[in-house]
């Protein structure tokens, strides 16, 4: 069957490709086919090229391209700050936040392998991870911190800003640990307006979250740092490997079509603000039916606009359904040939959810919960639809 793109509601998990845009990068790298670290004329063509689309994404980011490395995707550029604190001599601890992907958190688990002592910062009851859980969670011996920007199974909207501006008072004078930024959920999504606050040290982007190809990440480095990982030494030495120019092209045209500015007028988002809010008034009206967290449905639809403007992505909403597993849910949508998904794709054969676990949600409402995500394509049409849908399979069971 025919993906209708009205009701694709797992855009967290990967967004629609914009055939456009990877058609004309193809073509592009085709014709610059070679090498991109070759000194003949061809590998000149080609890095010029990648540093070309290195600039483009540099632009809309409003950062240095040579703060810029192409990466695999958002697991590697997430693994690399990380896996950098190998290199220092000394032992110590990393911290990131009891919501963090699976990139992060699971990796800050293996180090324990290595002799580094993994810490999770505890999230509130709505998801949030507030500056003074991480105080209250580093140390002296802290060589690492992580805070997601926008989580994604809730659609949390971490403040960044602030803890930065937390570690650089608490460290000032001594060595701060490397703040890293985890933006894969918020590229595309919510204005990214922190990468130049002092505290944030690095930060992570992946193409495939904003139409583009899978297999192409950013990473962010605010200065050079010693890399743990070798190789060939391209990218600077951050990232070993021959270039991906196809998704490097790609990444940059799709981060000038679909990123947003710092400006928090952009048309299609305060579109999808106030669909969201009108999708969670409606959907909270279903029997058995809750958002997660409850609080974001607690407050008046003019109110609750403000409220996920401020503190939660439009673009993702979690949310319950009493007697109903998820996978009972996911399934019925799925024959009726709508798309969602109970959580992070990353951990869909997974039966745990880590993240609901962190904020305390109870483990009937866990077993019966399912993300709606949303993008560039989503219409209010679709989003109608997908109501109508859901209360179908309700009453089915209620």
């Amino acid at each position: 069957m025919p993906l209708d793109k009205n009701l694709y509601f797992d855009w967290a998990a990967t967004a629609i490709p914009d055939k456009e845009i990877l058609s004309a990068a193809l073509a592009k790298s085709l014709e610059a086919w070679a090498n991109p670290s070759s000194v003949h004329a061809a590998g000149k063509a080609a890095r010029a090229a990648l540093e070309e689309a290195r600039k483009n994404c540099a632009d809309v980011l409003g950062v240095q391209a040579k703060q810029l490395v192409f990466t695999s995707g958002g697991t590697e550029s997430d693994h690399i700050p990380l896996l950098a604190i190998l290199n220092r001599p000394e032992k110590g601890n990393v911290a990131v936040s009891a919501i963090e992907h699976p990139a992060l958190r699971e990796m800050s688990d293996e180090l324990k392998k290595c002799g580094i002592e993994p810490r999770f910062i505890p999230a509130d009851k709505n998801g949030f991870v507030t500056p003074d859980a991480v105080l209250q969670t580093v140390d002296e011996k802290t060589l690492f911190v992580s805070v997601m920007a926008v989580n994604n199974e809730t659609g949390a909207i971490q403040p960044v800003k602030e803890i930065a501006a937390a570690l650089e008072e608490k460290y000032k004078g001594k060595r701060k640990p490397r703040f890293h930024v985890d933006c894969v959920q918020a590229l595309g999504k919510i204005p990214i307006d922190f990468l130049n606050e002092p505290g944030v040290d690095s930060a992570a982007f992946s193409a495939h979250k904003i139409c583009g190809p899978r297999g192409i990440g950013l990473l962010y480095l605010k200065k050079e740092e010693e890399i743990f990982l070798r190789g060939g030494g391209q990218e600077g030495g951050a990232r070993s490997g021959t270039e991906n120019l196809f998704g490097a092209i790609a990444f940059g045209e799709c981060l000038k079509k679909y990123a947003f500015s710092t400006s928090k007028e952009n048309p299609r988002l305060k579109a999808q603000k106030e669909w969201t809010a009108s999708f969670i008034k409606e959907l909270c009206a279903i029997k058995g039916a809750a958002v997660i967290p409850e609080s974001r449905a607690s407050l008046s639809q003019e109110e609750s606009c403000g409220a996920i403007a401020d503190r939660f992505s439009p673009w993702v909403i979690q949310a319950s359904f009493k007697n109903i597993p998820g996978q009972v849910m996911l399934r019925a949508l799925d024959a009726k040939g709508i798309c969602v998904s109970t959580g992070s794709a990353c951990s869909s054969k997974k039966a745990s959810r880590p993240i609901l676990e962190a904020m305390g949600v109870p483990i009937e409402q866990r077993e019966t919960s399912v993300r709606f995500s949303f993008g560039p394509a989503t219409t209010r049409e679709g989003m109608d639809a997908l109501l109508a849908a859901i209360k179908e399979v309700c009453a089915a069971f209620n």
